[in-house]
């Protein structure tokens, strides 16, 4: 399942033949873009828990960065704009055997998806969710998005965003997301290990992935991160306390933090919805009457 997968499942553990990898579909992204790290991480989280491909879902909604499930060999659902989250929700309650990964960009997570963001995180539900994060609207060919900088100018801003940047770690820890990290696309390792964690964790995992789209956003470029970026790990940082976490989240600008932020436990959606005690929903009783009994109903 999502949360301790590699304990939950029996084949845990061995060595497996039909891991997720590479599909036959190529990526179509820009060359050189972000995401191409993050579908790189993704695969590598994957493979390190041996999940098998027939275990495992990705479902996305609508943008460039929502491409991923299609080049990945395991289940995928390709979603409408910003409804990633409440697609991943019912394919958690329906088999919560299942390992269910959500990917998405900025816009289609934090604009129109922003209500299901949150309240995804609020129930934390055990799932994990991967947003490609590049400040910039990439499939639309450039217009502002939810956590393009201030003063960015876009095809939608000529003179310069007049609004504040959504910070979605902020967000996250204010939403009651129990696992809260930051990843870079220039370093694919590290990456991959908070994807992994997040998925091993037991509740809602939240990874925003910065993406650079080197197409449309010519001022968060891979270069411009890397002389910000720091690692929390480094730094003497505390995942459990959650003040730290906050002071963290708010650090924009000068030095940007990559890693975990924060991570406690407490019981997921699916810990406490009695319907869900009795195993998957796949695997108990449909309650269906036969076909004559449910046609008497009508007549």
């Amino acid at each position: 399942m999502a949360g301790s997968a590699t304990a939950a499942h029996p084949t845990a553990g061995t060595t497996l033949k039909m891991v997720v990898g590479k599909s036959d579909t190529k990526p179509t992204w820009c060359p050189g873009c972000g995401d191409f790290g993050v579908v790189a991480a993704v695969e590598m989280a994957v493979k390190r828990l041996q999940i098998p491909s027939h275990d495992v879902v990705i479902v996305s909604g609508i943008g460039c960065s929502s491409n991923l499930p299609h080049f990945l060999s395991s289940y995928g659902f390709h979603g409408i704009h910003g409804r990633a989250l409440p697609v991943a929700e019912g394919v958690r309650w329906a088999n919560h055997g299942l390992t269910v990964i959500a990917t998405g960009g900025d816009g289609d997570g934090f604009g129109i998806g922003a209500g299901h963001f949150v309240h995804t995180m609020r129930r934390n539900v055990d799932m994990t969710y991967v947003t490609m994060d590049n400040q910039i609207y990439g499939l639309t060919t450039g217009q502002a998005s939810p956590t393009s900088m201030m003063g960015h100018k876009t095809k939608s801003t000529p003179t310069g965003v007049i609004e504040n940047p959504i910070d979605p770690i902020a967000l996250a820890l204010a939403s009651g997301a129990t696992y809260v990290a930051r990843g870079f696309s220039g370093d694919v390792k590290h990456m991959a290990e908070l994807v992994a964690n997040g998925i091993q964790h037991k509740g809602f995992a939240f990874v925003d992935a910065l993406s650079p789209c080197v197409t449309y956003n010519k001022l968060n470029t891979f270069d411009w991160f890397r002389q910000r970026i720091y690692k929390l790990e480094g730094s003497g940082h505390d995942p459990t306390n959650l003040q730290l976490a906050w002071q963290r989240a708010l650090e924009w600008g000068d030095k940007i933090p990559i890693g975990l932020f924060y991570k406690t436990d407490r019981p997921t959606y699916e810990d406490l919805e009695e319907v869900l005690a009795a195993g998957p929903l796949t695997k108990q009783p449909s309650g269906l009457k036969g076909r004559e009994d449910l046609l008497k109903e009508f007549l």
